[in-house]
């Protein structure tokens, strides 16, 4: 697996596609969760260099943390450990949450973690949203401070916008962003997100880069979607939707079916085409689309594919 150094200021090296885990526990479809299928897939990615393993303590809530840390016991030095602090659940069946980037939750937060990760430190601890009730300063001092006590190697942002990340810095390194982006979510690249990262040497974090399954091909109408699944809340998921936006995905099917690979691999090798410190965080529970993913890395994608994939069409509906 081909290696990107996470932040400026460290000599840790991830893995250019990693694994997210939240899907495990939290917002996927619910049907077939199996605790030892999943710590097989989150074994398959570290023996496939898929060395970041995402996590949140809002997954579950707190149920992926102890996942994670039941599947990681014993491989520790293995993996760079990531998890995130700031968001609180309201309603774990709507997926209702709000921001908390008050000092004193951030570092009760990452404490809780730690316990349920069974860990003495996370590798990089991330503001899962800035809370604009909250200076930035004031949580980002806060969790500054816990890596002075060394239960906290580095820091990132999540969801972030140039300003806040500009601010950050001022306090301590921000390691890493992470933020959605894929082919049909390219808002890091419009608002200049990803720019910024690329300049300050910021590892930026690509989260759903299959647009949250969308992209494989998988989902043509909501009669696809399990009967219990998040997605079913967001925007670009409701039927009408689904129906308007096979116009993004059939385009990534033919650029595939040139290159004889899967929907799912173009998608991933996309967002790796994007930068040298861009970092591929695609979720699953199974290790067959561990490896799958994983062996996109290996794909280098033409001028003539990304100029295909450079012209897809509008994309109906929001992300949230």
């Amino acid at each position: 697996m081909r290696t990107a150094t996470l932040g400026r200021d460290t000599t840790t090296e991830i893995g250019v596609i990693g694994l997210g885990c939240m899907g495990m526990s939290w917002g996927y479809d619910e049907r077939g969760r199996d605790e030892r299928t999943s710590i097989e897939t989150v074994h398959r990615a570290l023996d496939l260099g898929c060395t970041l393993i995402d996590t949140a303590d809002q997954y579950g809530p707190f149920t992926n943390e102890e996942l994670v840390g039941r599947a990681i016991a014993g491989r520790r030095d293995e993996l760079v450990l990531a998890t995130k602090g700031g968001l609180v659940v309201d309603d774990p069946a709507t997926f209702r949450a709000h921001r908390d980037g008050r000092p004193e939750h951030l570092r009760a937060a990452c404490e809780a973690s730690l316990r349920r990760l069974g860990v003495d430190h996370v590798d990089l601890y991330q503001l899962h949203r800035v809370d604009t009730e909250v200076p930035v300063e004031e949580s980002w001092g806060a969790m500054a401070e816990l890596v002075a006590e060394g239960k906290v190697r580095a820091l990132g942002l999540s969801e972030a916008t140039v300003e806040e990340i500009r601010r950050a810095s001022a306090v301590h390194p921000v390691a890493s962003v992470q933020s959605e982006l894929s082919l049909w979510s390219r808002e890091p690249l419009a608002d200049g997100v990803l720019q910024h990262c690329t300049r300050e040497g910021i590892t930026f974090v690509a989260y759903a880069p299959l647009g949250r399954g969308f992209l494989s091909g998988r989902y043509r109408t909501s009669q696809d979607l399990p009967e219990v699944d998040g997605r079913h809340f967001i925007p670009r998921f409701t039927p009408e939707a689904l129906a308007a936006n096979q116009a993004v995905v059939d385009p990534v099917r033919k650029v595939a079916e040139r290159r004889g690979v899967t929907a799912a691999q173009v998608s991933i090798a996309w967002v790796l085409a994007q930068g040298e410190r861009v970092v591929a965080l695609p979720g699953t529970k199974t290790p067959r689309y561990v490896a799958e993913n994983a062996a996109a890395q290996a794909l280098t994608l033409t001028a003539e594919d990304l100029a295909e994939l450079a012209d897809l069409p509008a994309v109906t509906g929001t992300r949230y």
